[in-house]
């Protein structure tokens, strides 16, 4: 396990507790090799199944997160999201959210954003069983988990 600085509710710092599931591996130069190249057998296994997520369960308990909500990004995002992306902010982050039930990494920036807006627009018990129950189906079926070490997310730079 480890633990990375992410932005929470009001954008205040939390320290959020992950399943290392990379190694450290680096190239000649010193840079880290690319994601698909360091990632564990284990930790293959892991985030297939998306036991990589279950440490963030003593964030819930701690009161930095929820099960439901915009998933914590890195802190170096928070200069580049513009007021309507600053939105995902005005609620705790959770474990999963509207844009994990969406299409995970298969969805664009904006796409995520505004699915995380759209949830702290319209957040209600009844929406956070509908997002949990689709999370679990989505976990048991393995559907839209696709393999994000071999096509992971690019680092977001930013909105047009």
């Amino acid at each position: 396990m480890f633990i990375q600085t992410r932005p929470g509710k009001n954008e205040v710092p939390f320290n959020i507790i992950k399943l290392k599931t990379m190694n450290e591996k680096r190239d000649s130069k010193g840079n880290l090799l690319p994601d698909k190249d360091r990632i564990t057998r284990f930790g293959r296994f892991f985030r297939s199944a998306s036991i990589d997520e279950l440490p963030q369960l003593i964030n819930v308990i701690k009161g930095d997160m929820s099960f439901v909500g915009p998933r914590p990004l890195l802190v170096a995002y928070l200069e580049l999201y513009n007021e309507e992306q600053k939105k995902r902010h005005l609620v705790r982050p959770g474990i999963t959210g509207l844009a994990q039930v969406n299409g995970r990494n298969a969805i664009s920036w904006e796409e995520k954003f505004s699915f995380d807006v759209s949830y702290v627009e319209s957040i209600s018990f009844l929406l956070d069983v509908k997002i949990l129950l689709k999370t679990v189906r989505k976990v048991v079926a393995r559907k839209d988990i696709q393999n994000q070490v071999d096509r992971p997310m690019p680092r977001f730079t930013g909105s047009k």
